[in-house]
């Protein structure tokens, strides 16, 4: 597999810094990847920079912005971002400080509940960085309050646990016009059990949605040959990836693990005006 579109460090809740994703890719012999964080776009100079040291790797300046659904959080890739953009940076920076807010709230309801947590050591966690739930699930790890991460999820700071708390809304349409405002190619991500996902994509395809994430994670092949019936129905670009954070439970997809086409890296690179030319 030589491309993985859809990574993550810790500008957001990765566990590998910037340098490290682009060393691993380095090491795999993968030969376009994009670091992708939540609400952050800090980590893609230093990836930028960090790839000049390996000829044969290429890094697209990308961003997953999160967004509200009735039924649950839907996430928008952006690739070829403008990250330096002040509009769009500063859009992002007000998603990063809605996600303070509502981290301490949920570590006040965990104190609630008896699960008291230290409000630094959970900032320490996210290096500074876009404070996301697993940050809040490694301290409740580290405090024994919990075996694995994912129980904390499950039985806490899930979307049904007694301490989640909603995110300041950010609404799909929103996301895929701040992308493109950053001339950007806006890409829904992760779409297999998005609900009428038909009538979603009209929606988002009018605000300029471009593509579809197709080739993801664990996806098995019927569900690949699905999305890439929607793909062709919609004139959209596929995309894929691994969505990897490095977070040791054997469940994530490892980096470089999903094979995505080279058509769909032509594509996207086309989209963005420009032609991949292999290293």
């Amino acid at each position: 597999m030589k491309y993985d579109l859809h990574l993550h460090s810790t500008a957001s809740d990765g566990r590998l810094s910037p340098e490290q994703v682009v060393d691993m890719a380095a090491v795999k012999g993968l030969e376009v990847i994009a670091l992708t964080d939540h609400d952050s776009v800090s980590g893609v100079d230093v990836a930028i920079a960090r790839a000049a040291a390996y000829p044969h790797l290429q890094v697209i300046p990308g961003v997953e912005i999160n967004t509200d659904l009735a039924s649950g959080e839907l996430h928008v890739l952006g690739y070829f971002i403008d990250h330096h953009d002040r509009e769009f940076t500063d859009s992002l920076e007000k998603i990063r400080e809605s996600r303070v807010g509502r981290a301490m709230k949920m570590v006040e309801k965990l104190r609630n509940l008896g699960l008291p947590l230290d409000w630094q050591r959970v900032q320490n966690l996210a290096k500074g960085e876009s404070i996301c739930r697993p940050h809040i699930a490694q301290a409740m790890l580290e405090k024994g309050y919990v075996l694995t991460e994912r129980e904390a999820f499950e039985r806490y700071i899930g979307r049904n646990g007694p301490a989640y708390v909603e995110r300041e809304k950010v609404q799909p349409v929103d996301a895929v016009i701040m992308i493109k405002k950053a001339r950007g190619i806006p890409v829904l991500a992760h779409p297999a059990e998005i609900q009428q996902l038909d009538e979603l994509l009209i929606e988002l395809i009018a605000a300029g949605l471009a593509g579809l994430e197709t080739y993801y994670g664990n996806y098995n092949a019927d569900t690949i040959q699905r999305l890439e019936a929607v793909a062709a129905q919609y004139k959209l670009i596929t995309t894929g990836g691994s969505d990897y954070h490095h977070f040791g439970n054997g469940v994530e997809a490892p980096m470089g693990s999903v094979n995505v086409p080279r058509q769909s890296v032509d594509n996207l690179f086309r989209a963005a005006g420009l032609t991949y030319q292999p290293s």
